[in-house]
C-alpha cells in the first residue's frame, strides 16, 4: 500500500522518497517499481521532504514518530496507519508543536490495477489541503473530514471493525460447516442474501494470508471501542483468531482447505 499511494504523489511532488535502511528486498523491488526515490537514512529523508506520509503496520506507528520526532522534523506530517484514535492523538502529541499533524487513512485497495482508494484525512489550518492537492487528478481520491485530530481514525476503525471481523466470522462460520458436512449448503442458505460474505469462502484465504496485518488492526479498533465505553472483547477475540493463521503472512498460494486446516489447529 505505501509504495502504491507513494507514487500517486509523484505528478505534484518534486520528489517522492523512501529509506531503505532495514528493508527487505521485496520492499527495494516494490520502491523501484513504482519509481521512489531512495535515502539511505531517515534524517536524510526528513531533511529533504516537507511532507512526510507514515504508512506501515500499526505497531511500528509510533516508534516510526518518535524518530521522526527526534530528528525535529517542522513539516507536514500525516499519521496514515490504522490505529485508534487516542493512539493518533498521542503521536500528534509527540510530534508537536514543531511538526503539523494531519490525520489520515486509507479506505479501499492499493491504487493499482485500476482500484481508487479513498484517503480520508482531518487536522488542523491548511494541512488536509495540501494533502488533497498532492493526490489531485491520481487514483487515490481525498476526503477532509475536518480539523479534528482522530476523526479520520475513528471512521478507518469502524469500518475495519465490521470489514474484517465479518470476514474472521465467515472463516469460522465456513470451518464449523465443513466440519459437520453441510459446506454446500451453508452457500446455498447464504446465497439467499446475495450481500453475504459467506456467499464468498475464497476470500478466507486471502484473510489468512493478511492475518499478520489485520490482527494489530482489529487490536486498535478494540481498544477504541473501550475508550468509547463500548465492549471490545467481540474483536480481541477476532485478533486471537487470526493469529492461529501467522504462518500464512504474505502467502498468495494459500488455498482454502490449508486455511481452514489451519484455522482448526492450536
Amino acid at each position: 500500500m505505501g509504495a502504491a499511494v507513494a507514487a500517486c504523489a509523484r505528478a505534484h511532488a518534486a520528489r517522492v522518497l523512501w529509506c531503505e535502511a532495514g528493508r527487505s528486498t521485496a520492499s527495494v523491488a516494490r520502491a523501484t517499481r513504482f519509481g521512489l526515490t531512495p535515502v539511505v537514512t531517515l534524517g536524510e529523508l526528513l531533511d529533504g521532504s516537507d511532507i512526510v506520509i507514515s504508512l506501515c503496520p500499526p505497531a511500528a506507528a509510533e516508534d516510526l514518530a518518535r524518530d521522526v520526532a527526534g530528528h525535529r522534523f517542522a513539516g507536514v506530517y500525516v499519521e496514515a496507519n490504522a490505529i485508534a484514535p487516542e493512539r493518533t492523538r498521542r503521536i500528534a502529541g509527540l510530534l508537536n508543536p514543531a511538526a503539523t499533524v494531519v490525520d489520515g487513512v486509507v479506505v479501499g485497495s492499493p491504487p493499482v490495477g485500476g482500484k481508487s482508494p479513498t484517503l480520508y484525512l482531518s487536522g488542523p489550518a491548511d494541512a488536509p489541503e495540501r494533502i488533497e492537492a498532492l493526490f489531485a487528478g491520481s487514483a487515490v481520491r481525498t476526503r477532509v473530514l475536518g480539523p479534528e485530530v482522530g476523526k479520520a481514525s475513528a471512521l478507518k476503525l469502524s469500518y475495519t471493525a465490521f470489514q474484517k471481523a465479518s470476514r474472521v466470522l465467515v472463516a469460522l462460520a465456513t470451518g464449523m460447516a465443513r466440519e459437520y458436512g453441510v459446506d454446500q449448503d451453508l452457500l446455498e442458505v447464504a446465497s439467499w442474501r446475495t450481500d453475504s460474505y459467506l456467499t464468498e469462502p475464497g476470500y478466507i484465504a486471502k484473510t489468512a494470508s493478511r492475518a499478520w496485518r489485520w490482527g494489530a488492526e482489529l487490536e486498535e479498533a478494540a481498544d477504541a471501542l473501550a475508550a468509547a465505553g463500548l465492549p471490545p472483547e467481540m474483536l480481541r477475540a477476532a485478533a486471537s483468531t487470526l493469529a492461529r493463521w501467522d504462518d500464512a503472512k504474505d502467502n498468495g498460494e494459500l488455498t482454502l482447505t490449508d486455511a481452514l486446516d489451519q484455522l482448526s489447529r492450536p
